[in-house]
């Protein structure tokens, strides 16, 4: 277990007890969540090292490594994530002001995404950790999906986008992994990272149950001051901040799950739709962002 005496955005070590989440997922363990008064990280105490966390995804619940739509969740997950992909592709082409490009995705899980791209015409490139995940991508679209370890070898100023979706808060070598991330891009390329955010209103209702804390796999909680700062001490800048206004309904679901023991969907409906009117007020607000960052 890996114990931190100090903030992993900005190192300081004013950092204070939030509450215990527990594991709903996989091993139904307790971890205690931190916040950092400084930068307002939060993150899991505690935490499996590299080489210890990859049973705490073995499920066939988590969906991102096994495709699966068993339950009314996850087939709603499904119904709305075509939707969603072709929502991300549009960003990424406004973004970056190219149709076709070269595009990097870390942590591509079953491949959807990447296959939504290539068929687009973009050159591009996935890695992931899941063995399992890997190999359904092949299976579901023909991809040839790289290891994650493969991040660090790739050659540098290659890539017009670089997508972390619902990535980073699972990585381990957190500065390593975005001064990675700043070296491959191309000097007018974007970085495009989609992570929680602990701010939002339906995160505040369910507090402890609060699906997208997601411990011990997640291990940073971002609000937008934390990953301001974090991408700052990086040279890099934040140009744009996108809603993901699904995700709200999606988490508010689940959150109700844990909480209750019950889906309650009405209940969750009505909590992700009071923080998405919150958040059209403040995009800061919203249960998920996406972060479009560049140089500084």
């Amino acid at each position: 277990m890996i114990y931190y005496d100090a903030c992993l955005c900005c190192g300081q070590k004013n950092i204070v007890p939030v509450f215990f989440a527990k594991d709903f997922t996989v091993s139904q363990e307790q971890f205690e969540i931190l916040q950092c008064n400084n930068c307002t990280l939060r993150f899991t105490q505690n935490v499996p090292g590299e080489e210890n966390i990859g049973r705490y995804y073995q499920s066939k619940n988590y969906i991102s490594h096994s495709d699966t739509s068993e339950g009314l969740i996850n087939k709603l997950y499904h119904k709305v994530r075509n939707r969603t992909l072709i929502q991300k592709k549009k960003i990424i082409q406004k973004q970056t002001g190219k149709t076709t490009g070269a595009i990097l995705d870390i942590g591509c899980g079953t491949g959807a995404f990447l296959n939504i791209m290539q068929k687009s015409g973009w050159n591009i490139t996935g890695l992931e950790p899941d063995n399992a995940a890997r190999k359904k991508a092949k299976e579901l679209y023909q991809l040839n999906i790289e290891n994650s370890e493969k991040l660090f070898s790739l050659p540098a100023q290659s890539f017009d986008a670089i997508t972390m979706w619902h990535v980073l808060e699972h990585v381990h070598e957190l500065h390593n992994y975005i001064e990675q991330l700043k070296k491959l891009l191309k000097p007018d390329g974007k970085l495009f990272i989609a992570v929680p955010n602990y701010t939002s209103y339906d995160a505040k209702i369910y507090k402890e149950f609060w699906a997208a804390y997601d411990v011990p796999r997640h291990l940073y909680h971002f609000s937008p001051m934390a990953m301001k700062i974090l991408l700052e001490n990086h040279r890099l800048k934040i140009d744009l901040i996108k809603p993901m206004w699904y995700d709200s309904f999606y988490v508010s679901m689940l959150s109700e799950q844990y909480k209750t023991g019950k889906s309650h969907p009405a209940k969750a409906f009505i909590n992700g739709g009071v923080s998405n009117i919150k958040a059209v007020i403040d995009i800061k607000k919203c249960s998920s962002v996406i972060y479009v960052a560049s140089y500084l």
